[in-house]
């Protein structure tokens, strides 16, 4: 058996293990890369860290701590209390709140379960308040994680560059991430009319009632909504929900606003300054983030109080993990040994798809950022005969990847199925399940055939 083949084997038991155990993905990547190295392919350890991602890990970890100020601050709260004012109580687009926060915080650095962590709670709250069917709160919430990760200074957009750049492929930051936010968003449209988003329109939260606005929320579709979820009064569930809902609604009344103190502003303006540095000044994301997050400690040492320990190091080690071990492929020939595998299937488009398939179908029960520094190098050695335009490939595979983050096996949708009422989670569980895995059929086709299929003709 040769090295490639052995390589390629550890690679999917590192995937297998990680999926049915719990062990740590990135951890178990470093130990197949020793291990291989050390057994197979005689490598020094010394070559092992040479393929190490330095640059990705000071990104990883500079975006990751100033979110984790940002959060500390309150300024992500500011976020949320702001947006949610700025519909003024209009039901139908508070799913649409929740879609846009998590989306800027992914967008501005934020790992996807942070996001989906922090808002999942927040959103299926209002859901259980105003009768909003959760798996259409819930599919918001984890679709604006993936539409707002892409951006240039978000986890997934760094990673996808940063392979991109490595490797000397051509790429467009900014393709990929208007693509994956319009492509998110339309999936959303869909959902919304699907999981009965139409019966929302027209109503008002209680506190809203301007303008003849009606008060009562509907419940979702009969044949739809989540068991327990029938509604007794305005806005209100029956049995455990209607509790939960009662006291999110206290614990919301009863907290003061959250104002645009001096520290949140100067975290504000910190954010808006990276997204700028990386837009029109090609400055290094990660040094740019670090930078700001020194100053933000130095004027506030608060705010900086416990934001180390809360900075996404299990991402971080997956990442660099997963990164090192795919180096170790390159330098033993892996990765020119599959891209020839594919090319002799003698139909570039096939090989294509065949790429998209994979990334979304190992990515729904898997780690989508361990995906992203997987698949992409693998599909390098099918790029450069240009026969597929590398831009579209990767815009494809990068979102088909990413949209099934909502299936309950992945960490969206765990943590939306985790945060739903009791009696309403298998309810989330079955839907999320049946929308997740049939994404991961569909979205590979749709986005092969607008991003792939055009730039091979």
């Amino acid at each position: 058996m040769s090295d490639q083949v052995i390589s390629i084997i550890a690679l999917v038991l590192i995937f297998a293990i990680a999926t049915f155990s719990s062990v740590h993905l990135g951890a178990l990547a470093l130990v197949a890369a020793f291990i291989i190295g050390s057994t197979v392919a005689d490598e020094s350890t010394d070559d092992l860290f040479a393929g190490f991602p330095g640059d990705l890990f000071v990104v990883l970890v500079g975006v990751t701590l100033l979110f984790a100020i940002a959060k500390n601050n309150g300024t992500v709260d500011w976020l949320v209390h702001a947006a949610v004012k700025a519909v003024r109580g209009r039901i139908a687009l508070i799913p649409w709140v929740m879609f846009l926060v998590t989306a800027v915080l992914t967008a501005v650095g934020a790992v996807t379960p942070a996001a989906v962590g922090i808002i999942a709670p927040i959103g299926l709250g209002f859901a259980a308040t105003y009768g909003i069917n959760p798996v259409l709160m819930g599919l918001l919430i984890a679709n604006g994680a993936s539409a707002g990760g892409f951006s240039p200074i978000g986890v997934f957009g760094s990673i996808t560059n940063n392979v991109v750049e490595r490797n000397d492929l051509p790429g467009s930051p900014a393709m990929l991430f208007t693509a994956s936010f319009l492509f998110n968003v339309g999936l959303c449209v869909i959902v919304f009319f699907v999981f009965g988003g139409r019966q929302l329109l027209g109503q008002r939260a209680p506190t809203h009632t301007g303008g003849g606005g009606r008060t009562v929320a509907a419940p979702a579709e009969r044949d739809d909504g989540p068991p327990g979820g029938q509604l007794v009064e305005a806005g209100g569930t029956s049995g455990p929900a209607l509790a939960i809902a009662k006291n999110t609604a206290t614990s919301t009344a009863d907290t003061p606003p959250v104002r645009l103190d001096g520290p949140r502003a100067l975290t504000l303006l910190g954010l808006l300054s990276l997204v700028g540095g990386a837009l029109f000044f090609d400055l290094d994301v990660g040094l740019m983030a670090l930078s700001i997050t020194v100053v933000l400690s130095l004027v506030s040492p608060k705010s900086a109080k416990g934001a180390v320990e809360r900075c996404a190091w299990s991402t971080v080690l997956l990442v660099c993990g997963i990164v090192t071990y795919v180096s170790q492929m390159e330098r033993i020939g892996t990765i020119d040994y599959l891209g020839k595998e594919v090319a002799a299937i003698q139909a570039p488009l096939v090989g294509a798809l065949l790429i998209c398939l994979i990334g979304a179908v190992v990515s729904a029960f898997a780690s989508t950022t361990g995906m992203l520094g997987a698949l992409i190098p693998l599909a390098v050695p099918f790029l450069l005969d240009g026969q597929v335009g590398a831009v579209g490939l990767i815009t494809a595979l990068a979102i088909s990847a990413s949209v099934v983050d909502a299936s309950p096996f992945s960490t969206s949708g765990a943590l939306v199925t985790a945060n739903t009422p009791e009696e309403q989670r298998d309810f989330v569980f079955r839907r999320l399940m049946t929308w997740g895995l049939g994404i991961a059929v569909v979205a590979p086709l749709v986005t092969w055939g607008l991003f792939v299929v055009p730039g091979s003709l």
